[in-house]
């Protein structure tokens, strides 16, 4: 498909409820829609669940609880559906048309989008990647590179390579999404193919992820993905031979501006609680989102709340957020044509107006300075790098020395889902990342306690 830049991406083909891998299957069945049932899949879901156990930013909570990875995408996907639905009200008004269309259901779409959108991510939170992509980059994990894998007969190609140190949370999402694992239906979760789309912040393959370490889908997924890019008339971009670049489902925008808004400001006040931000810090950095004017009548409804310092920081986060939100709708709605057309540059975050622009940015250098390099995240991310590099070796081992006493104690103990022993290298290495993206931090840390002899099993 060789689309030019000034095409059009049109409403009507890019809300669709097709389901990936259930074409054929009759829709329907109780009252639900079909993304509404999208979201029910998801949040009922083991992946889902295991979210709860997985490191946000702070170390999982003691006697103060802080955000993990199941209570931020709860949070966003609040976020997308007000996002999704306040543009769908507006955007109605000028194009009525839409109303025969799944236009009015863009809160329910946005929404089963946030949910999904961190599901792909391994344990420990960034540091996790990072020790995977850095295992087979600079790693142990170097030998794959030009290895030929005496069981399969292959080895790793360029591209595929790439895939791997390049490991990215974002294309795992959607490998875990779509993928179909053994013993598994087709079609993974069997997802809407708007709802898969929503989730791609980086349509492109990893030949184009570069240094910035970012892409949309592994090369195991390069088909689906241009299958449903295909069925929802996304614009394919020009790149160079061998690459995949499309332009953004413009709901993508919507699900990264929860994420950014959620992110950012959540972890303002997590700090806060931890004492990492003083109570002064944290006013100031909120209020720098208002007008003086606005600051007054904020300050008015605060003063209610006098006794108690941590619900006024809590009220007036609720007040950023709702700032943010409605400034991520104007951005939206004043840039649909740009959107459609694949030509709009930058987040919605960075094309906000100036005082909550300066006022994002603030946040973000506090955050960097005070919060994401503190001792108990350092700490954790050294833990955690640890962890999945130890663990990433040995199954890696495993995988490709399946004949050895240890491989077989190892594979014996992955679920079955995860073809371990498939017939290519690559099929092989990418079963073991499922394992490893698949664990929760406790399960992560238990694992490497018992494999390394200092925990065992009680009796």
């Amino acid at each position: 498909m060789e689309n030019m830049a000034d095409e059009m991406m049109r409403w009507e083909q890019l809300l669709s409820s097709k389901r990936l891998g259930q074409e054929e299957k009759q829709q329907g069945g109780d009252d639900r829609t079909e993304f509404q049932r999208d979201y029910d899949r998801l949040i009922f879901s083991a992946p889902f669940r295991r979210l709860q156990n997985k490191t946000q930013v702070f170390p999982l909570p003691g006697s103060i609880f802080v955000h993990n990875r199941l209570t931020h995408s709860l949070e966003v996907s609040s976020v997308g559906r007000s996002l999704g639905n306040d543009v769908s009200r507006l955007i109605l008004k000028y194009h009525p048309e839409l109303y025969s269309t799944h236009f009015t259901e863009l809160g329910s779409i946005v929404s089963a989008a946030c949910l999904a959108h961190d599901l792909g991510n391994p344990p420990f939170g960034h540091s996790g990647e990072k020790a995977i992509g850095t295992y087979f980059s600079e790693g142990d994990g170097l030998f794959l590179k030009d290895y030929v894998c005496p069981e399969t007969g292959d080895g790793i190609s360029p591209q595929q390579w790439n895939d791997i140190i390049h490991f990215e949370g974002n294309a795992n999402a959607f490998r875990l999404l779509t993928h179909h694992f053994k013993g598994r239906r087709k079609g993974g979760f069997g997802m809407t193919y708007s709802t898969l789309a929503s989730i791609v912040k980086y349509p492109f393959s990893s030949d184009l992820a570069g240094d910035k370490r970012k892409f949309g889908f592994f090369r195991s997924e390069v088909m689906d993905y241009e299958h449903i890019a295909r069925e929802l008339g996304i614009l394919r971009l020009p790149a160079p031979d061998g690459s995949v670049l499309y332009a953004r489902h413009p709901l993508v925008y919507l699900v990264e501006a929860a994420d950014d808004i959620c992110y950012q400001i959540m972890d303002i006040e997590d700090a806060h609680k931890l004492k990492l931000l003083t109570t002064e810090e944290t006013r100031h950095l909120f209020f720098a989102y208002f007008s003086k004017a606005e600051q007054r009548h904020i300050e008015e409804r605060m003063a209610q709340l006098v006794d108690d310092v941590n619900e006024q920081i809590v009220y007036l986060r609720s007040c950023v957020i709702n700032c943010l939100e409605q400034q991520c709708v104007r951005v939206f709605v004043e840039n649909e044509q740009a959107i459609l057309s694949g030509t709009f540059e930058g987040s919605l975050i960075h094309h906000m107006e100036e005082l909550p622009r300066k006022a994002y940015e603030q946040c973000e250098r506090t955050a960097y300075r005070k919060i994401y390099h503190c001792k108990d995240v350092v700490d954790i991310e050294i833990a955690g790098y640890k962890v999945i590099t130890t663990l990433t070796d040995l199954m890696v081992q495993a995988a490709t020395h399946s004949d050895r006493a240890f491989s077989q104690l190892l594979i014996n103990r992955v679920s079955t889902q995860y073809d371990i022993l498939a017939p290519t290298l690559y099929e092989r290495v990418m079963a073991v990342l499922d394992y490893i993206s698949g664990m929760t931090d406790v399960f992560a840390l238990d694992l490497y306690r018992k494999i390394n002899g200092m925990s065992l099993p009680a009796v």
